[in-house]
């Protein structure tokens, strides 16, 4: 199985995005008790880019800015150290109670004590994002891009943000891009909107070739029954993710492939880590393998980001999956939200597993 994608686009990878920055306590220590922290620039859309990117190929981050802010200068910085475009509004600030980036507060644990995670998102500039500060036209008639990468935390950010996401998924399909879709159910985005983010999900879903989620996301953003698992071993999960999909399907023709990430915690350094997709009428499996994890976070972000670099590159399935399993892999080995592959071989020595000295 292949999937045909636009030949006259300039860029290969669409993203869109709110941008914000991390906060990491040094040496993997709890966030409360630690008084020295790193920043870096984070969201999980651009991870999921930054495999394209730092591989070669060309990726566009549609997002928005606060004018005049030391953190947007650090973001767009940051951007293009990772070879990325960008393009978004230059939104005023305000008062000081006006728009800002996201904070994202997160340790990396450690051992026996796993990492814990806070979002302030408190005048989220990214919640601003509308259609109408974009030339949608120019962009994917003009320019051309061959996948749009949409997820469901900005779909569901706020209804702006939803209006901007189905105007680019049907601009997109418009224009002959193939739509990738992470679901990414988020409880607390979704209180009080169920009935209208029901609508926007479907019909992004709809309109999308790649969709990827857990069997949880699949139930609760588009309505899909799944068989029981029949407990919580990795053989019950993967065939209750086959049936899933099965059903998934039905309601959504058009889709060529599905795909999530299998995770059992060890402990906050060890993981055992697999994945399962399916393309057309087959299934892949990769069986969770034991991998050393630094920090965690980015993890499924590179896994995704890896399997549309691998479609991009126009490999056969079973190499979407192995690519993309060794991807989410390497994000988990650095300190960055984002894995930033040197090469292929890099990656593929990652899924061979040999971590043996190249000289």
């Amino acid at each position: 199985m292949s999937i045909e994608l636009r030949k006259d686009s300039k860029y290969a990878l669409l993203v869109a995005t709110s941008m914000g920055v991390r906060l990491t306590p040094e040496n993997g220590q709890p966030f409360h008790c630690s008084d020295t922290f790193k920043m870096q620039v984070t969201s999980a859309e651009s991870n999921v880019a930054s495999v394209a990117s730092y591989l070669g190929m060309n990726v566009k981050v549609l997002t928005a800015f606060v004018k005049d802010s030391p953190i947007s200068r650090m973001i767009k910085d940051n951007l293009a150290a990772r070879h990325m475009d960008y393009e978004g509004p230059e939104v005023p600030q305000g008062d000081p109670w006006g728009y800002r980036h996201q904070f994202n507060l997160a340790d990396s644990g450690f051992g026996s004590r796993g990492p814990r995670v806070q979002n302030d998102r408190a005048g989220e500039v990214g919640r601003t994002l509308n259609a109408k500060d974009f030339d949608l036209d120019r962009i994917f008639g003009e320019e051309g891009v061959q996948i749009v990468h949409l997820s469901g935390l900005i779909a569901a950010l706020s209804p702006d943000t939803s209006k901007f996401c189905l105007d680019v998924a049907r601009k997109a399909r418009k224009n002959g891009s193939r739509i990738s879709f992470d679901l990414n159910h988020r409880a607390s985005f979704w209180k009080g909107r169920e009935d209208e983010l029901h609508e926007v999900f479907k019909e992004i879903a709809a309109a999308s070739d790649i969709l990827v989620g857990n069997e949880e996301d699949f139930q609760l953003c588009l309505g899909i029954e799944g068989p029981e698992a029949g407990g919580k071993d990795i053989a019950a999960k993967i065939e209750s993710f086959k049936g899933m999909i099965d059903n998934a399907r039905k309601k959504y023709p058009d889709a060529k492939v599905f795909g999530t990430t299998l995770r059992e915690v060890v402990s906050a350094n060890c993981h055992r880590w697999g994945a399962i997709m399916a393309a057309g009428d087959e299934h892949y499996v990769v069986e969770p393998r034991e991998i050393t994890v630094l920090d965690r976070i980015g993890g499924g972000d590179g896994f995704v980001g890896g399997m549309l670099y691998a479609i991009l590159r126009g490999w056969e399935p079973e190499k979407w999956v192995q690519f993309g399993w060794a991807t989410g892999a390497l994000a988990t080995t650095m300190l960055t939200d984002y894995g930033q592959p040197a090469d292929e071989d890099q990656v593929w020595s990652i899924w061979k597993g040999n971590a043996r000295v190249q000289r």
